[in-house]
């Protein structure tokens, strides 16, 4: 177990650590520059927003440098933040909690023993980085398209597009889901969340934090 899990306790002893500084980090650089992606692309694609906004070269620039900087505040995370490398790691493993998290209608009552990330967030972690992965690809296509043959230009207009409003649908619905949860929010905002909270929603994860902060027990030698 690494520092990064150990449980850090504030003077009223009610919250623990969850987002170091480097994952808080990762988090909101990769979600401005998928804001900034989405709103320039409905800013090219919607007839009458293009009208309103004008400009289509500047917008068409922002729009491409924001995508070609998307995978760089993961590959920094993965680089210099262990909490960030272990947190991918977690990403990575489907448990079976995770697949009973998915059929209970009790899924936040606490009975599940869900680890740091729920299967919900796993989901999403996965779809997130495929599709930056596909869109960074398809994109660069679009924008070099003498590069390439013209079925490869046309396929990947066509996932890019789609693909773009996929991503729109998980994105809102990802706010939403977090809209209604302020102390996920404050975990994010912050680092740190409630005790409480820890419990009925990461009950694996907390008790991971609370093996962890125990003192090791000194092991008595036969005498």
């Amino acid at each position: 177990m690494s520092d990064v899990d150990k449980v850090r306790v504030d003077a009223d002893g009610e919250r623990v650590a969850r987002f170091t500084r480097g994952e808080r980090w990762v988090h909101r650089s990769l979600a401005l520059l998928m804001v900034g992606c989405l709103v320039t692309a409905a800013m090219l694609s919607a007839p009458t927003l293009s009208q309103l906004v004008g400009r289509r070269f500047i917008v068409s620039r922002i729009h491409i440098v924001c995508g070609l900087l998307l995978p760089v505040p993961i590959v920094l995370g993965l680089l210099f933040s262990p909490a960030f490398r272990e947190d991918v790691r977690r990403f990575n493993r489907f448990r079976p909690s995770d697949w009973s998290w998915l059929r209970a209608r009790d899924r936040r009552s606490g009975r599940i023993r869900v680890g740091k990330f729920n299967a919900g967030q796993k989901l999403y972690a996965a779809f997130v980085l495929g599709a930056v992965l596909v869109m960074l690809a398809s994109g660069v296509m679009m924008w070099r398209p003498a590069l390439w043959p013209l079925a490869w230009r046309t396929g990947a207009t066509f996932v890019h597009d789609w693909l773009a409003l996929a991503v729109l649908v998980a994105v809102v619905g990802h706010w939403v889901m977090a809209a209604k949860d302020p102390e996920a929010r404050a975990g994010m905002r912050h680092g740190t969340v409630t005790r409480r909270w820890a419990l009925l929603e990461h009950r694996g994860w907390l008790e991971e934090l609370d093996t962890a902060d125990e003192p090791a027990q000194e092991v008595r030698k036969p005498e």
